[in-house]
């Protein structure tokens, strides 16, 4: 808006040090985003099926289960909240009314993994109120986004229409892991490599 109107006006800049970055969902995207986050200098909790698989983990300063205390407990303590989880039966609609009425104040909302597994109206009442500083959505309950929803006219949301993997180089990488390492497996009878688990939906 400053460069619209041509305004200079200096303004303070919040540092990433220091802040705490909760991740639902701490899968290999999560975990990219500690690795990312851990650069800055955050502190990082998260929140996964199995927290037994990241005890060890050098990025995570906490690992908490999927119960609804510890997801409440993460958001009460995150300054930002990537959420990166699945879309399964047992998700969807996870991060609650109840889970952001624990959010922490001014802290800021990112959803990367799944529209559904977030109560958007609840997400849209805590981005209205004051309780959350922002958000940064590239997913949502309904794609397209309808253009009624409220979120295209808040001004503290940023919008991208599930774009997060359209990076110059994705397809020919995808493509590449399947031609170089599945392909092969498969024909030689071998384990395929990151397989779906269909009884958990990922």
């Amino acid at each position: 808006k400053n460069k619209q109107k041509k305004i200079w006006d200096n303004y303070d800049i919040e540092e990433l040090r220091g802040k705490t970055m909760g991740i639902v969902g701490y899968g290999d995207i999560g975990r990219a985003c500690a690795k990312m986050a851990s650069v800055y200098g955050m502190r990082i909790v998260a929140l996964r099926r199995h927290p037994f698989l990241s005890r060890q983990d050098c990025l995570c300063d906490r690992v908490y289960g999927r119960d609804r205390e510890s997801l409440n407990q993460l958001m009460s303590e995150s300054d930002y909240i990537v959420c990166s989880a699945p879309s399964t039966v047992e998700t969807r609609g996870m991060v609650s009314a109840e889970a952001f009425e624990h959010v922490k104040k001014n802290a800021v909302f990112i959803n990367l993994g799944r529209g559904p597994v977030v109560d958007e109206a609840a997400l849209i009442k805590a981005l209205e109120t004051g309780k959350l500083k922002g958000a940064a959505l590239d997913v949502f309950s309904q794609e397209p986004l309808p253009p009624d929803n409220k979120l295209w006219e808040l001004e503290n949301v940023l919008i991208s229409p599930h774009n997060m993997d359209k990076t110059q180089y994705f397809m020919h990488e995808a493509t590449e892991f399947f031609v170089k390492e599945n392909l092969p497996r498969f024909i030689c009878g071998e384990e395929l490599l990151n397989p779906v688990d269909v009884l958990v939906g990922y």
